[in-house]
C-alpha cells in the first residue's frame, strides 16, 4: 500500500552494499537483495530489518549512528551468506544454510574486536615508540592518526587486488549508480544508470574514512598519560566517533552543494576509486533489480520473500507508485 506524502516527512534515501554477484539495497521496511545465479537468472530475496535498530532510539542523534553501524553489519552478513549460496547454486542446489543468531553475534563481535585492535590500538602502541624518542603529545597523536589512516587505506588497497573482490567492487559501483539515478528521479534503466558516477557521498567506505578522520581530530585533544587512559580512551570513544561520523555522512548526503561539505568529503570520494569499479551491463541489471524490489516492497507493489522457499525471479513493475515516506534516512550505502 502506498503512503501519501506528508509535509513533515522526508522521502526514503535508499542505500546498500555490494555482495557476492549481487547488490543489497536497504529500504524503509526491509532490505532487498538481488543476486545473479550461475545460470544467469537474477533472484530476489528480502531481509527483515532489526527492530531494535529502528525503534524510537533511532531519533537520538549520535546514538543512531551506533545502531545503524550494528544493523548494517548484521544485515550485511546475512546478505553475504545468502548471496554466496545463490552464487554457488549449481554446485549446491539444495544448500541454503543461514547463520544462527549465535554465529551472527560471534562474527559481529570478532569483527568489531579485530577492527578496534588493528585500526585503533596498534597505532597507539606504534606511536608510543615516537614518544619514547622525545616527541610531544601533539606529534605523537599526529603520528598515531597517520598510522591509522595508512592502515585503513592500505587495507582497502590490498583487498582490492583480489580478483573476487574486484567483481564485488564492480557491483559496489553499480549500487551507487542506481542510487544516484533514483535520487535524480531518472528512469531505472541501464542506459540511464550508466550516465552516473560509481562514487556516492553516502557510501559505507566514506563512513569508515570519516571515522578515521574524526578520530584523528578528536584524539588530538586527549592526553596520552597515563598509558592505561590512552588505551581505554581509544576503545570507549569508538561509539562516539561512529555517532559523529554518521551524523556528518547523513548531513553531507543531503547537502552536496555546500562547499565546505564537498571539501571535507573529497577524501571520501577519492577513496572510492579504490572500492568501486565501473560495472558491466549485467551488474547494473542486478543493482536495478535490487532497488526496484526495495521500492516495490515499500510501496506495496511486491510481497517480501524472507524465506528461501519464496525466492523469486518473477518481474514486477514499480511504475506509478508513490515513494514511501519515513521519519529517518537510511544509513550509508556499501
Amino acid at each position: 500500500m502506498s503512503s501519501p506524502q506528508a509535509p513533515n516527512k522526508r522521502p526514503t534515501l535508499y542505500g546498500g552494499q555490494a555482495v557476492i554477484e549481487g547488490v543489497m539495497i536497504r529500504g524503509a521496511s526491509r532490505a532487498a537483495l538481488a543476486v545473479r545465479r550461475p545460470d544467469g537468472i537474477i533472484v530476489r530475496r528480502s531481509i527483515p530489518l532489526e527492530s531494535w535498530a529502528n525503534s524510537s532510539l533511532r531519533n537520538i542523534a549520535l546514538l543512531r549512528g551506533v545502531l545503524v553501524l550494528l544493523e548494517t553489519l548484521l544485515v550485511g552478513m546475512k546478505s553475504l551468506t545468502i548471496s554466496a549460496n545463490e552464487a554457488a547454486a549449481d554446485e549446491n542446489p539444495d544448500d541454503d544454510q543461514q547463520l544462527s543468531s549465535l554465529a551472527m553475534a560471534t562474527l559481529l563481535t570478532v569483527s568489531l574486536v579485530l577492527g578496534i585492535i588493528i585500526f585503533f590500538l596498534i597505532p597507539v602502541f606504534v606511536s608510543r615508540l615516537v614518544e619514547h624518542q622525545g616527541a610531544n603529545n601533539f606529534v605523537a597523536n599526529l603520528v598515531e592518526g597517520g598510522i591509522r589512516l595508512g592502515l585503513f587505506i592500505g587495507y582497502v588497497w590490498l583487498i582490492g587486488k583480489m580478483n573476487d573482490i574486484k567483481r564485488v567492487f564492480g557491483y559496489h559501483g553499480a549500487e551507487h549508480m542506481v542510487v544516484h539515478a533514483h535520487e535524480a528521479k531518472e528512469p531505472l534503466t541501464v542506459e540511464s544508470v550508466r550516465r552516473f558516477p560509481p562514487a556516492h557521498p553516502r557510501c559505507g567506505t566514506s563512513f569508515l574514512m570519516t571515522v578515521v578522520l574524526v578520530s584523528i581530530i578528536m584524539f588530538m585533544f586527549f592526553p596520552r598519560d597515563p598509558f592505561w587512559f590512552l588505551v581505554v580512551s581509544r576503545i570507549i570513544l569508538v561509539p562516539i566517533i561512529a555517532g559523529i561520523s554518521y551524523e556528518f555522512i547523513r548531513y553531507a548526503g543531503t547537502h552536496q552543494g555546500n562547499l565546505w561539505i564537498r571539501l571535507f568529503n573529497a577524501p571520501n570520494i577519492l577513496l572510492q576509486d579504490l572500492t568501486t569499479r565501473q560495472p558491466d551491463e549485467g551488474m547494473m541489471e542486478v543493482a536495478i533489480t535490487a532497488i526496484e524490489y526495495a521500492i516495490a516492497m515499500d510501496t506495496g507493489v511486491a510481497e517480501p520473500s524472507d524465506d528461501a522457499s519464496e525466492l523469486s525471479s518473477e518481474p514486477f513493475s514499480t511504475a506509478g507508485t508513490v515513494q514511501t515516506i519515513v521519519d529517518d534516512e537510511v544509513p550509508p550505502g556499501g
